[in-house]
């Protein structure tokens, strides 16, 4: 080919045009809209602490071409214990659910709910809960994308009167939240009921149970310390908790340009776990500590308190096991399993909350010492009263702007009061009670 000056000039200009071509191109790229559905309300931990900075920081690593609008309080309809199918239907793109909510349907899962095998900490339980899922969960969820799995706070007592022992516990009625944790209720000498979360309040009002088998978190948006000014927490281990998977509908993740799903990728397994225990742990405290401010009363198990409690509930894990192995599962090495992941996680760091903003410095010092890019805050260290939570916490991200949410709202963080949230699906083995409204 002879090159002329006009071939050489043409060819330049083309070269030089092609990044500009290219990167026009990629920002023409169509945007992927994805819809994340769940049932805790848009003031809850669980919304503004994990969910939204969570969605926020996948769209930043996309560069804006995924956007994902958050649904609280199941604003795109049905019930809690639907949101799994609604995600492998895709009525919903991604969605927060609790397999315990449909029990007998994830029998594996059910290994991180049974009577004191967890830690009392939501970030070792979650880190615990990812392994295991990759290694034992596969089939379980074979119909979705899972993107993390991770477990909520650990169940506490909630009470009128003070629980120190197994007999303080004899006929007490309690709400509990899902089966295994009624079976270990009605172990321990109390009954276990099952009523939908926002009916709490009102079955404590007319005296249909005595107080609650759950979490930290439910106290300030249930309001339960109006009633219940008792708190008995155990040192080292877990009566109840429940698992939280995030599954995402599969074709739609399979139909993603490959470098969309590297970033979805990068942003599930452990990283979304460890930041939903973290946000788990850190709300636990807060909300334990604001009891300890109002004077109500925490008790605190240790290990050797414990072990009375833990010899009674044996049974519920030995039924467990039982019933794994008519389903022809091994569920002694399914239980080796979670013991072996949860030793490999005990010593993980707690988190820690974010600083408060420090008042600004004046303006001759700003020129000198402010640097040109905002600095993320320092964490400070938290003084313990209480168990306390793991790996450091990641700094909330503004919530987007949803709807307001439903009357079905959930659990709040300690510095709201929102309404609650629909419960899981009652659980087949505690009594159930319909509450006249």
């Amino acid at each position: 080919m002879r090159w002329t000056r006009r071939t050489l000039v043409a060819s330049t200009l083309a070269t030089m045009a092609a990044p500009a071509i290219l990167r026009l191109a990629h920002a023409d790229a169509p945007q992927v809209t994805l819809k994340l559905h769940h049932y805790f309300s848009a003031v809850s931990a669980g919304h503004e602490k994990f969910l939204a900075p969570w969605a926020r920081k996948v769209e930043a690593d996309s560069a804006g071409r995924i956007r994902i609008e958050l649904f609280p309080s199941m604003q795109l309809g049905g019930a809690p214990a639907q949101l799994f199918d609604q995600a492998r239907d895709g009525i919903a793109d991604i969605v927060w659910a609790v397999p315990g909510s449909m029990p007998g349907r994830f029998p594996k899962s059910e290994a991180f709910e049974l009577p004191f095998v967890l830690s009392h900490r939501a970030l070792v339980n979650s880190k615990a809960i990812e392994d295991y899922a990759a290694a034992n969960l596969q089939d379980e969820f074979r119909e979705v994308h899972p993107l993390c799995f991770s477990c909520r706070d650990h169940g506490v007592l909630h009470t009128a009167r003070a629980i120190k022992s197994i007999g303080d516990l004899k006929g007490l009625r309690l709400h509990v939240p899902n089966r295994l944790a009624g079976e270990a209720v009605n172990a321990l000498g109390a009954q276990g009921v099952s009523v939908p979360t926002p009916q709490v309040p009102m079955a404590l009002a007319a005296h249909a149970i005595d107080g609650c088998l759950d979490p930290w978190d439910v106290v300030p948006g249930l309001r339960l310390n109006d009633a219940l000014k008792n708190h008995t927490d155990f040192a080292e281990t877990a009566l109840s908790s429940a698992t939280f998977v995030l599954a995402m509908n599969k074709q739609i993740y399979e139909r993603l340009p490959r470098d969309l799903r590297t970033v979805i990728d990068s942003n599930s397994g452990q990283a979304a776990a460890s930041m939903a225990g973290a946000m788990w742990d850190l709300d636990a405290k807060a909300v334990a500590d604001a009891a300890h401010d109002r004077g109500e009363a925490i008790t605190v198990l240790t290990a050797e308190e414990v072990a009375p409690w833990r010899t009674a509930t044996e049974p519920v894990t030995a039924a467990w096991q039982k019933q794994m192995k008519e389903k022809k599962l091994d569920a002694g090495k399914l239980l080796a399993a979670v013991r072996s992941l949860l030793a490999k996680y005990a010593d993980e760091p707690e988190p820690q909350a974010p600083q408060a903003p420090q008042a600004s410095q004046p303006a001759e010092q700003k020129i000198v010492a402010e640097p040109q890019q905002p600095q993320p805050s320092q964490p400070t260290a938290e003084g313990v009263t209480r168990p306390k939570a793991d790996a450091p916490a990641v700094q909330a991200a503004a919530p987007p702007s949803p709807a307001a949410p439903s009357p079905a709202a959930s659990t709040a963080p300690s510095s709201s009061a929102a309404k609650p949230a629909p419960a899981p699906a009652a659980a087949p083995k505690p009594k159930e009670l319909d509450i006249p409204l």
